[in-house]
């Protein structure tokens, strides 16, 4: 086992495991430690505790000092100089007439390198504003190209929810979604009602997909030949929250047709003819949205 302790270096960015070695490093300390980036400066926000070596990337980067008022200091300075060093880029990124948007800055603790977020349809050939970004700070440049759900977690906002998003808030990591899952949770396939303000779908439709998955597999599906205590009857509608189902059944004497709602449990599939949850009939254009609220 290791002691180690978790270090986010911004607020819902990732946890990174480091050594605390003798620094006595605990839980809301701010911390200088030391990156595959340099120096960096971050906050201690799982406390000490051991892991297995199997969840930690060796070798372990050590913490190196609880930080100082000194660092304070630097930090704070790093941080109204990344105001400067956005400036200073948009205005060469106009001048390059470059296809491609700011998102944001960030110096490492020790100067050592300038990092330049940006947003782009394709690829660009920034090549000549590398150099141009060089020779005015006079330190390593690098520009990285970040996909729009790394925008909105950047640059924060408020969701459909009313609420912050969750990906600026407390949402460390992104999760795949899937249009699968909002149709698992018989959600409209509306793509301006299933996206985020980052133009994809809603992280949110993975909080509670597990759940929705397990109700589906045991329901019968739609157009399924069940068995109830009314007799043989069809499946034309489920509710998986109430873990409920429709059913169709004929009489046989006058062969009038009746829907009737059972719980999952009081009937009895006999023939499984459904393909799955019924799907909205939805156009050509359509589905070629809902497929890029995926990427």
């Amino acid at each position: 086992m290791v002691t180690v302790v978790g270090v986010r270096f911004k607020k819902a960015g990732k946890i990174y495991y480091f050594d605390p070695e003798e620094t006595g490093a605990q839980k809301s300390n701010y911390v200088i430690v030391e990156t595959a980036r340099g120096i960096e400066f971050g906050e201690v926000v799982v406390g000490q505790k051991q892991v297995s070596e199997y969840e930690i990337v060796a070798p372990l980067k050590k913490v190196l000092r609880v930080v100082t008022e000194e660092d304070k200091i630097r930090h704070n300075s790093n941080k109204e100089k990344e105001k400067d060093a956005f400036e200073a880029c948009l205005e060469k990124i106009k001048d390059h007439q470059l296809e491609m948007k700011l998102i944001d800055v960030e110096y490492t603790f020790d100067n050592n390198k300038i990092i330049f977020y940006f947003t782009a349809d394709g690829r660009v050939d920034f090549r000549e504003l590398v150099k141009d970004l060089a020779a005015i700070f006079k330190t390593r440049i690098e520009l990285r190209q970040i996909g729009v759900r790394d925008e909105a977690k950047m640059i924060g906002g408020i969701g459909p929810c009313g609420k912050s998003l969750c990906c600026s808030t407390w949402l460390g990591d992104f999760e795949p979604v899937s249009i699968k899952m909002a149709k698992d949770q018989s959600l409209s396939l509306n793509p301006s009602k299933i996206s985020g303000i980052c133009g994809r779908l809603f992280c949110c439709l993975k909080y509670e997909h597990n759940l929705y998955q397990e109700i589906v597999d045991k329901l019968p599906g739609l157009g399924s030949l069940v068995e109830t205590a009314d007799g043989e009857g069809i499946v034309v509608d489920t509710n998986v929250l109430l873990e409920q189902i429709k059913v169709k059944i004929k009489n046989q004497q006058d062969q009038s047709e009746e829907i009737k709602i059972y719980n999952f449990n009081q009937v009895t599939k006999i023939k499984d003819d459904s393909e799955g949850q019924q799907e909205e009939d939805l156009d050509e254009e359509t589905v070629k949205e809902l497929k890029l609220l995926e990427e």
